[in-house]
């Protein structure tokens, strides 16, 4: 996997002549890791199992750290 390419995307959402609300400037997404391999390759490093068990996958490649945004005060 390329260190490079950021899992997080944005995107201008659309906003109508007569939308009362204010404009929104970008929203974010997150692309899995997963996308970015095309395939698995051979003698990938795994993590060990608390480790696997922690970060919810046997492979470092494919760890994601997303963190979700919290909205509304919940």
């Amino acid at each position: 996997m390329n260190p490079q390419v950021s899992q997080e995307r944005f995107y201008t959402p659309f906003r109508g002549p007569f939308d009362p609300c204010p404009p929104i400037p970008y929203k974010t997404y997150v692309v899995p890791p997963h996308l970015f391999l095309g395939f698995q390759p051979p003698n990938l490093p795994q993590f060990s199992l608390p480790e696997a068990l922690r970060f919810g996958t046997l492979w470092p490649a494919l760890f994601s750290p997303y963190s979700p945004q919290i909205r509304g005060g919940n």
